[in-house]
C-alpha cells in the first residue's frame, strides 16, 4: 500500500498523463488492477472505472478501498482470450508478477530481473474477455492492461477497436509487444507511444507507427527497465 499509494507526487503525475486520454464521465477498464492506484487515479479524474483483478486478496482490498466510491466497480476475474477457468501462478513474495501465462513464466526463469522471484502457489480463477466486459459495462474510452505476460491473450479477446489503451512491456519480452501491436492494427489505425518505468510521462513528443515504437523500445534507454506502451486511434488528417 505504501509503494502504490503513499509515494509523494505519484498520483498527480499519473493523473496528468491519463487526463490526455480520458474526460469526466468516461468509462475505463483497469485490467490487472492490483492495489488500485491506477483505478484511484481514473476515479479522481471523474471516470467510471471497472477494476478487474483475479487475485482474491487484492480483489478484497479493492472492494474495501472503493466501498464508498460509486465510480468504481470491482470484478474478481482474470481477463483472457476466452471466458472460463484458468490456473493462476502466484508469487506470494512478489504478487505483482502473478501470472496466467505459463510460457512467459518459464521464460522469466532465465531473466536476471526475475532472479529472486518464485511462483510458489497456483490457484484456479474465473476468466472473462474484453468483449464480454464491453457487453456487460459498455465500450470504454481507455483500457489499462498490466497482466504479466498475458497482454496478447487479453487483446485476443477484443474484436473491436477502443479509442485508447496501454499495456506493459518488458525489455526482454518484446515479442509480446509485437503480437499485441499486430492485433491492434488488425482492429484499427492505431498509433503508438511509450513510457519508461513509473515516470508516467510519454517518452516521445509525437505519436509513432508500429515500426517506430518497436525501434524505440530497442534503444538503450527503453531497455533499462520495464514500462508501458500506449496506443490510440490515429486522428484523421
Amino acid at each position: 500500500m505504501a509503494i502504490y499509494h503513499a509515494i509523494p507526487l505519484r498520483q498527480p503525475r499519473m493523473r496528468r498523463l491519463y487526463a490526455g486520454f480520458v474526460r469526466r464521465g468516461d468509462l475505463v477498464f483497469d485490467v490487472g488492477a492490483h492495489a488500485g492506484n491506477r483505478a484511484r487515479s481514473f476515479a479522481a479524474l471523474g471516470c467510471r472505472v471497472v477494476a478487474i483483478e483475479p487475485q482474491p486478496d487484492f480483489a478484497r482490498l479493492l472492494r474495501a478501498l472503493f466501498a464508498r466510491s460509486p465510480r468504481v466497480t470491482v470484478v474478481e476475474a482474470a481477463v483472457a482470450a476466452a471466458p472460463g477457468r484458468a490456473v493462476l501462478s502466484v508469487s506470494e513474495r512478489t504478487p505483482t508478477v502473478t501470472t496466467l501465462a505459463e510460457a512467459w513464466r518459464q521464460t522469466r526463469a532465465g531473466d536476471p530481473d526475475f532472479a529472486r522471484v518464485e511462483w510458489n502457489r497456483q490457484t484456479e480463477v474465473e476468466t472473462t474477455t474484453l468483449d464480454a466486459l464491453i457487453g456487460r459495462f459498455g465500450a470504454p474510452q481507455f483500457v489499462k492492461i498490466d497482466v504479466e505476460g498475458s497482454e496478447p491473450a487479453v487483446l485476443a479477446g477484443l474484436t473491436r477497436a477502443v479509442p485508447a489503451l496501454s499495456f506493459e512491456y518488458l525489455p526482454r519480452a518484446l515479442d509480446h509487444v509485437e503480437a499485441s501491436i499486430a492485433h491492434l492494427l488488425a482492429l484499427g489505425p492505431y498509433q503508438f507511444n511509450w513510457s519508461l518505468g513509473e515516470s508516467y510521462r510519454l517518452a516521445a513528443r509525437t505519436w509513432m507507427s508500429d515500426r517506430e515504437v518497436l525501434a524505440s523500445l530497442r534503444t538503450p534507454e527503453a531497455q533499462r527497465r520495464a514500462g508501458d506502451v500506449y496506443a490510440r486511434i490515429a486522428e484523421p488528417l
